[in-house]
């Protein structure tokens, strides 16, 4: 569905000046507010927006006009009851799905049960499917768009018109590696007996759809597997999207009869004013319940007991609030998990056994996998760097993403029993999609990080549904880009830490305490091997102890007093080779690691020109 949170948009008004409005909702069920955060509705009396006075918990009309002062007793940000919103939620809902059949108990309107985390009803998501798409325009509001302009923005090949990153037909063939290639015949434009505003209470596909048979369209030509259904139906509308009524754009079912062919599902949306307008990202999303089924992964509010929304995997994929990305002309790609429920995925990776992984960007056909050891709950992984479609998504990285097919993107809550479909584990630990505080955020994927990015004890966490551990454990995970690697489980992998220092001190001749010297190192992390060099300039090496700490000030002793006679020390300690710094193996390597270098005889001078420390952890 469209989901609109907060955005203020234009609207006309019959006996008045196109107002703005801020508008919260879909097309099941939304409120609007003026520019000064109070609730108004439109008036078909008055052919205004009025003030909304709350009378039992709903919205009626103050009659006075919206741009006037507000009437006493009026304040800000009204909502209607609970009760009244999920009544009205419901009665637009039951219009999403068809009617189930006789031996079928009634329609589980939540995505998880027999279909398998999918909506209920006919699927199409696979083959060459011929879809039907009717312009239409009102008595009072035109379109200088035309059939040619649709016909490129849905079929076009190398598509890229207005800034669009592709046509519909190429996103969903590259949604599903080459499975779906669904094009559109474009009729029209077909003039309505009335102007727009009549159409937000009363639906106009079924008048459009009855003139363009009149006028000679066969829709036995839609009808892909020959059972007389028509698979595909899609209505644009002249002019700007309007976000009311019957006209917010949506996906619903239509049981219409023309002879021998019957209806099932339909789109509705806008074509815009002009060519500029057109966008895939609406067209997409709308398309995807259509045709695959897929349910909207946000929480519509009204059905989950809070009656608050939140953004489920927001802009982030198609099926949330992705479609707006790039004002719709860059939609954010269908997630891996919704792509997977079609199955579109033929490759399969299972990431439970231990080791480096690599997951390449735009490989739309791989689903990366980690079982739990229950049918219905597991995580997948998804290289969601920021570039082709992913070019406009908050965050850019790894994504790490918990479904569950039993579960529902109605559910926030988080609860064993009550959680999302498929949920986005946030890898700055926050809850902003959840909690609707945002649509998504630049802290949201999981970048560069050396050692343990995801476990059961880390923020996110990575327990299941139930709070038991899920044994998922993601660690070192490389730069975003076009390949991402990423270790699962408990594999280690070496890494080396290095630091130098030119110095040019003195040492001080005949002393006990000597001179130091440090090198700081800050990654965490064991040391496993040291490599130590120095580079001292003395005229009798034998006078010299040479030593290093730890951070955590355990001790080895690199040069004691050996060499009589001969000059400088320039050397290399590996603790493969040398016994003393076997002792420092196994020590935190993050702090400071001192070279203490002491002249314990006097006359002969010298001084620390340089040395320097390679750990491997």
């Amino acid at each position: 569905m469209s989901l609109i949170f907060g955005e203020f948009l234009t609207f006309p008004q019959e006996k008045g000046p196109e107002v703005q409005l801020r508008v919260y909702g879909d097309e099941f069920y939304s409120r609007y507010e003026n520019m000064d955060g109070y609730s108004v509705v439109y008036d078909q009396d008055h052919g205004l927006y009025c003030y909304a006075l709350l009378i039992s918990g709903e919205y009626v009309s103050s009659g006075i006009d919206a741009s006037q002062s507000p009437p006493d007793g009026v304040r800000r940000h009204f909502k209607e009851s609970e009760e009244v919103r999920n009544r009205k939620f419901e009665s637009r809902y039951v219009k999403m799905n068809p009617r189930p059949s006789a031996f079928k108990p009634s329609l589980n309107l939540r995505t998880f049960g027999p279909e398998k985390g999918l909506l209920e009803g006919r699927r199409v998501s696979e083959g060459e499917i011929k879809g039907l798409t009717v312009l239409v325009q009102f008595t009072d509001v035109k379109s200088s768009v035309t059939a040619a302009d649709v016909d490129a923005l849905l079929n076009g090949q190398g598509y890229h018109e207005n800034g669009n990153f592709c046509s519909v037909r190429e996103y969903f063939r590259l949604m599903s590696s080459g499975k779906l290639d669904y094009t559109n015949e474009v009729v029209g434009p077909i003039t309505l007996s009335h102007n727009r505003q009549y159409y937000t209470e009363n639906l106009l596909v079924k008048e459009a759809l009855d003139l363009a048979v009149k006028g000679g369209l066969a829709l036995e030509k839609f009808d892909s597997r020959g059972v007389g259904t028509v698979d595909a139906m899609s209505f644009l509308y002249a002019g700007q999207t309007q976000y009311l009524g019957e006209l917010w754009p949506h996906n619903y079912f239509i049981d219409l009869q023309y002879k021998n062919m019957k209806t099932y599902f339909y789109m509705l949306s806008s074509m815009g004013r002009s060519k500029e307008d057109l966008s895939i990202g609406t067209f997409c999303h709308e398309s995807g319940h259509m045709l695959c089924r897929w349910p909207d992964l946000y929480d519509y509010g009204n059905r989950d007991g809070d009656f608050e929304k939140s953004a489920g995997l927001g802009y982030f994929c198609l099926m949330s609030a992705g479609n707006h990305n790039d004002d719709g002309r860059t939609p954010a790609p269908v997630c891996a998990f919704l792509r997977n429920l079609v199955g579109w995925c033929d490759k399969k990776v299972r990431l439970n056994q231990p080791g480096q992984y690599q997951a390449d960007h735009g490989d739309y056909g791989t689903a990366m996998i980690y079982e739990t050891g229950k049918i219905n709950e597991y995580f997948m992984v998804e290289n969601r760097s920021g570039i082709d479609l992913d070019a406009s998504i908050p965050a850019g990285g790894l994504a790490v993403y918990h479904c569950d097919t039993l579960g529902s993107n109605e559910w926030q809550g988080g609860s064993a029993s009550k959680h999302y479909q498929c949920g986005l584990l946030q890898a700055d630990g926050s809850l902003d999609l959840e909690t609707n505080r945002s649509m998504g955020d630049e802290k949201d994927l999981f970048g560069r990080m050396v050692g343990i990015a995801l476990s059961h004890d880390t923020r996110p966490t990575s327990v299941l549904w139930d709070g038991s551990d899920s044994g998922l454990m993601i660690s070192n995970i490389g730069e975003p880009g076009r390949v991402i690697t990423f270790v699962m489980g408990q594999e280690k992998t070496d890494h080396v830490a290095k630091g130098s220092t030119l110095s040019g001190e003195i040492i001080p001749d005949n002393s006990p305490s000597g001179l130091v010297n440090a090198i700081l190192l800050d990654q965490e992390g064991k040391v496993k091997r040291l490599v130590v060099e120095v580079d001292i300039s003395h005229n009798n090496i034998s006078n010299l102890r040479v030593e290093l700490i730890s951070p955590g000030g355990k001790r080895a002793i690199l040069h004691n007093r050996t060499g009589i006679g001969k000059k400088n020390l320039l050397k290399s300690y590996d603790s493969k080779s040398k016994a003393s710094l076997v002792a420092l193996l196994g020590q935190s390597m993050k702090g400071k690691w001192i070279l203490r270098i002491r002249d314990l005889t006097s006359r002969d001078t010298g001084k620390l020109n340089k040395w320097s420390l390679e750990a491997t952890y």
